[in-house]
């Protein structure tokens, strides 16, 4: 799971890599540029839905296979699109493919992971997120500027699939107990019934709006605003990220022997997301100190933070939704969190241009991150799974122990 998340994140960035290469061959305007950037979104974002219904109902493995050939072939398939439209189409297509990959994580370690196995589980996950945007940046520009954008998207796309084997190797074979049947599970009606996805979702989405945020704008502000060169640039924003990855796998380890030792997960699992968030929001004082160096490690800084709640927030949700409906709820959370795909982007940009700087910019990302601190300390309740209603008419009820 964590090398196909890795394979994930590269295949979903290497259009940014290659954006200055694929617009000077195909002309494309920045316009257009903006469109194909963005819309992998589209079809990621609103697919999440119907990717946690198909995980509830149909056996995981399956579905994250499939989902994972689709987005492979269509990674392959970029590098021989001749315009516009079939660039457009093939980000689509990559968005299905990946929009399968949450929820199956969410299904397979709710089903088969113990509550103190969770927030390594998690971590390793994220911190794929993280290292796959860090080794397609260093490594994805020097092969695009030595052999072309075309044949790198040919060759990452068709090589990713060796990956399936060793799927087919280790993939879930067994059901846990407690894991729904197929083509049974809790309703999305039901589901939403329950204020504590709700405040998942909310949670999510600001701890996204931060990550989008560096992930899209913080190379052209280290360049832009700072003066670092392009490859001090790759080099900050890649120790970065692994930073983050190493945080949340750590932190994920730490959480997981508290539990073990005896901590309440409630305790555990909320502190790591709202201290994790509102340490986070130390971003903005990026923009306050002139030396790039004390900068650099404020940034470092806030990213460590950012892996401490990304550590915990995917347990949290696995935990309270249980196997019969983590698909569904994962689903949901995703699609609506991953609009913050839309929006840390086009406000970012927005206030930089009728402000003219960042300041706001970062002290935005602040504030949003500081909501989500607020969510996880005060609206999410216990962390404890939820009964769900064996009958229809039977209202669901969160399980007190």
């Amino acid at each position: 799971m964590v090398v196909s998340v890795a394979i994930n994140y590269i295949d979903r960035g290497s259009l940014s890599t290659a954006a200055p290469l694929l617009q000077a061959e195909m002309a494309i305007p920045p316009s257009q540029l903006g469109l194909l950037l963005s819309s992998f979104f589209w079809t990621y974002a609103l697919l999440q839905v119907a990717s946690g219904w198909l995980v509830d109902c149909y056996d995981v493995k399956w579905v994250m296979a499939i989902g994972f050939f689709v987005w492979s072939m269509a990674t392959a398939a970029i590098g021989f699109a001749g315009s516009f439209g079939v660039l457009l189409l093939l980000r689509l297509a990559l968005g299905i493919g990946e929009s399968v990959a949450y929820p199956c994580y969410s299904k397979i370690i709710a089903a088969h992971f113990s509550e103190h196995q969770r927030g390594l589980a998690n971590g390793l996950i994220d911190s794929g997120t993280k290292l796959g945007p860090a080794l397609g940046m260093l490594t994805g520009g020097m092969l695009m500027a030595r052999f072309g954008w075309r044949p790198v998207f040919i060759v990452l796309g068709l090589s990713s699939l060796v990956w399936l084997p060793a799927w087919f190797r280790w993939m879930p074979r067994v059901r846990r107990s407690g894991e729904a049947p197929a083509s049974e599970g809790v309703s999305f009606g039901v589901i939403l019934s329950q204020r504590l996805v709700w405040a998942t979702i909310a949670g999510h989405f600001c701890g996204n709006y931060f990550w989008y945020f560096l992930l899209t704008w913080l190379p052209y502000y280290l360049v832009r605003e700072r003066g670092f060169s392009m490859d001090n640039m790759a080099i900050v924003t890649a120790v970065a990220y692994c930073v983050t990855a190493l945080s949340t796998t750590t932190t994920g380890w730490l959480a997981d022997g508290f539990i073990a030792a005896g901590s309440s997960p409630t305790r555990v699992r909320k502190a790591c997301t709202a201290c994790g968030l509102a340490l986070a929001t130390t971003i903005v004082g990026v923009v306050f100190v002139h030396r790039s160096a004390g900068a650099v490690a404020i940034l470092m800084f806030s990213c460590l933070s950012y892996g401490v709640f990304a550590s915990s927030h995917w347990a949290i949700t696995q935990t309270i939704a249980g196997p019969s409906a983590v698909g569904k709820w994962s689903g949901l959370q995703n699609c609506i969190a991953n609009l913050a795909g839309v929006a840390a982007p086009a406000v970012t940009g927005l206030v930089v241009k009728y402000t003219g700087h960042f300041f706001w910019a970062f002290a935005a990302s602040a504030a949003v991150v500081l909501t989500g601190a607020a969510v996880y300390a005060f609206l999410v309740g216990p962390v404890e799974p939820v009964v769900w209603p064996d009958l229809k008419n039977e209202p669901a009820r969160v399980h007190r122990e």
